[in-house]
């Protein structure tokens, strides 16, 4: 058996060192929300995470584990825009320079961001161009340090903080859905709340249209996909990772997936209804019991608000295609 690349007690070392870096970010209540999909639901605000997302949890953990002699070479990354900001600031915070591996198509609310966080940004065309390879180029070219999006330990137990947060402010909680892309969050979040509190189901949730999670479980193995085009970018993997998979394999219960329309109808109703600004990825959760994908009668259901770094310019599109049932 292959030992897993994490356990609780490295997700409770990231905590720790984590510590008057990151907020604990709250667990937000919505009646309207509990009532439209039968749930007691508590909102995971990590929108309101320092850079706009739960991505600099895992980022900053990996850069604060950074030698003296790395700090001074510098890290580099690559990413559609929240682990770009994630790295960005974490850079910031612990004095080292960064590069940014980020497509021409980035949200310009993403790119604004990792820019005035004192990054450099390489752009890239994601249709024609392979994101790591550039991004390893330059790590050789500079002496730099690659730091992945999701596929490392140190990532993953960043991200499994929340998690954590989630177990301390609502022990009573029996289910907690979770964005899907390469798997960092959720194989981070399953290892610290499959360990503490094993009942509690963790379930993922992917667009449609880019279902190489759901389609790997399925499998058995690592499926690749096309680029996949969907509004919730921060999602939009064409593979899970190798250390990722086989944790979401055990810790998972379940990986659905929903529809554009569906993700985009979430976002509004959360803007509408719970007053919070959200990007889609951050939708993707409430879609999947407002579709009717998942059904969770009476429980305590904690969904992850994963990102706030919506493009305001993007609205007119996402209201277009939430009309499109």
């Amino acid at each position: 058996m292959i030992a897993a690349p994490i356990s609780l007690a490295d997700v409770e070392a990231a905590a720790a060192r984590l510590v008057g870096y990151i907020h604990h970010t709250p667990l937000l209540r919505c009646q309207a929300l509990s009532d439209r999909t039968g749930c007691e639901l508590w909102l995971k605000g990590e929108h309101l995470q320092r850079s706009g997302s739960f991505k600099l949890r895992g980022a900053l953990n990996r850069l604060l584990l950074l030698s003296d002699e790395e700090k001074r070479r510098g890290v580099v990354a690559f990413s559609s825009g929240n682990h770009a900001q994630g790295v960005a600031l974490a850079a910031r915070l612990v004095k080292t320079p960064a590069v940014i591996v980020m497509p021409s198509d980035a949200p310009k609310v993403k790119l604004d961001a990792t820019r005035g966080y004192g990054a450099e940004v390489v752009l890239y065309d994601r249709l024609r161009e392979d994101r790591e390879a550039i991004a390893r180029r330059l790590c050789d070219e500079r002496g730099a340090v690659l730091v992945p999006p999701f596929d490392d330990p140190h990532i993953m137990e960043g991200q499994g903080t929340v998690g954590l947060e989630i177990l301390r402010d609502c022990p009573e909680v029996e289910a907690i859905i979770v964005p899907i892309g390469g798997g960092g969050l959720i194989s981070g979040i399953a290892t610290a709340v499959k360990a503490k509190k094993p009942s509690v189901r963790v379930i993922g949730v992917e667009p449609e249209v880019a279902s190489d999670a759901a389609q790997s479980r399925s499998a058995g193995r690592i499926v690749k996909i096309a680029q996949p085009q969907t509004i919730a970018d921060g999602v939009a993997t064409q593979s899970v990772g190798k250390l990722t998979f086989p944790v979401m394999q055990k810790l998972c219960d379940d990986i659905v997936t929903v529809s554009e329309s569906a993700i985009a109808q979430a976002l509004l109703l959360i803007m509408s209804r719970a007053k919070q600004v959200i990007e889609p990825t951050a939708a993707l959760a409430l879609a999947t019991l407002t579709s009717g994908r998942l059904v969770l009668p009476g429980r305590n259901v904690a969904l992850l608000l994963c990102g706030g770094n919506l493009d305001l310019a993007t609205l007119p599109t996402l209201i277009e295609i939430a009309a499109q049932a």
